[in-house]
């Protein structure tokens, strides 16, 4: 059975605030902080288990190998370089799996697979590095030829962020959509990192059809504010998307090319002048996750699980009550405390990949349960450095303590093979 499958990055154990992101105010607020690896994994994976208790399939990627001293060594440079290199070759920033692909069901392409695009990531030299062991657990993960198709991302003269600016609708997870590209214009204050040739690129790559498939220009003011991927304004959930109203260049003009293709469309904006561009990016509203509930208890809602920040500020909590109160199509708001990730600017939906597939086709190793998510937990609690400083990046006993930090959790899921 086709089901929303969300995969979820485990917070890595060199997780530290280097401020290496431009354009990502939270990331660059934050730099030289102390951070607190074992609690930010920790509060990913109560998210997880709270999303599971959902009835929600939940799935994960675990951390990539840090520090990446091949990279360091094709620079030709080591820890005593140059500090931001150092820093860039420790970064966990992998863990925000939504910039891991982008994914198209199998109900969406021209040969009924599920197709995955490894995100290049260029445009941050930290991410950059990241697909080549993403990709790896993607052919891992997702190895049955029959129901799925991993590419090579696309070339790096067109940035990719995956699934952070892709957005799908649809009546139902299992039947077809239509999918949404959202690119941003190079040349402003911050860069925009999604390229609309990279978008048209993967589009063409999953054999999607040119009749349900949508190509969105991000708002420029939006980026200069600091959304530096779509999904900091913008969500969608089968026949719902969930947007701040200035979100795309032309607003209106995304709606109609919407609704063209997808009559079904239900928009539930939240407009400036209740919520503020600032404001939205400050608590990550959109940056949450919309799901949709199973079963009984669920009767077909949809959920918003949001991050702390965001039940926490005035106009936002104002808003949501408001919107619970008009009896729409989302029925409930579930906030998260992923205060580690946010401070990192990763908020509930950065940390998650969606995957629409059936779960038996998927190796059950990337599969969470409680059983599971108790053996994480215990080798997260006995292995993950209770705090960094980024001043301590680039120390060999620090480096010894997070390589067999990952090799401990890789043993405890049966992935050494991932080493």
């Amino acid at each position: 059975m086709i089901r929303e499958i969300n995969f979820d990055g485990i917070v890595g154990p060199s997780h530290n605030y280097a401020g290496l992101s431009l354009g990502n105010l939270a990331a660059t607020k934050h730099a030289g902080e102390t951070s607190y690896p074992r609690a930010a994994a920790l509060q990913g994976l109560d998210k997880m288990r709270a999303n599971m208790a959902l009835g929600l399939a939940q799935g994960f990627f675990v951390p990539l190998r840090r520090p990446n001293s091949d990279w360091l060594a094709a620079l030709g440079a080591d820890a005593t370089i140059d500090p931001r290199l150092t820093a860039a070759a420790w970064s966990a920033s992998s863990m925000w799996t939504a910039n891991a692909a982008t994914v198209s069901p199998a109900a969406d392409t021209a040969d009924k697979r599920c197709h995955l695009t490894p995100a290049n990531l260029v445009t941050m030299p930290h991410r950059g590095m990241e697909w080549p062991e993403m990709k790896a657990q993607l052919e891992v993960a997702f190895a049955d030829p029959a129901h799925f198709t991993v590419h090579d991302p696309v070339p790096p003269s067109f940035g990719d962020e995956g699934a952070a600016n892709h957005g799908r609708l649809c009546e139902g997870h299992d039947a077809p959509g239509v999918e949404l590209f959202v690119y941003g214009r190079p040349g402003g204050k911050f860069p925009a990192r999604q390229h609309e040739q990279a978008s048209r690129a993967v589009a063409r790559l999953h054999r999607l059809d040119p009749e349900r498939t949508i190509f969105i220009e991000q708002n420029p003011e939006a980026i200069e504010a600091g959304a530096f991927h779509n999904d900091v304004v913008s969500v969608a959930n089968e026949r719902v998307l969930f947007t701040h109203a200035q979100a795309f260049a032309d607003q209106q003009g995304a709606y109609d090319a919407i609704r063209a293709k997808f009559p079904a469309l239900q928009v539930v904006e939240v407009p400036a002048d209740a919520v503020s561009l600032a404001e939205t990016i400050k608590t990550y509203l959109f940056n949450a996750q919309l799901l949709s509930l199973p079963g009984e208890g669920g009767g077909g809602e949809m959920a918003l699980v949001i991050p702390l920040e965001s039940w926490e500020s005035a106009p936002v909590r104002a808003w949501l009550e408001g919107m619970l109160a008009s009896n729409g199509p989302i029925r409930r708001v579930i906030p998260v405390d992923v205060r580690q990730s946010m401070a990192n600017g990763g908020g509930p939906a950065c940390l998650r990949l969606r995957v629409a597939a059936d779960p038996a086709t998927v190796d059950p190793r990337f599969l969470l349960d409680d059983a599971k998510a108790d053996r994480m937990t215990a080798v997260i609690a006995a292995h993950w450095p209770e705090e960094i400083e980024t001043t301590d990046l680039g120390q060999e006993s620090l480096a010894k303590s997070v390589t067999g930090a990952r090799a401990a959790l890789l043993d405890a899921l049966d992935l050494s093979a991932l080493l």
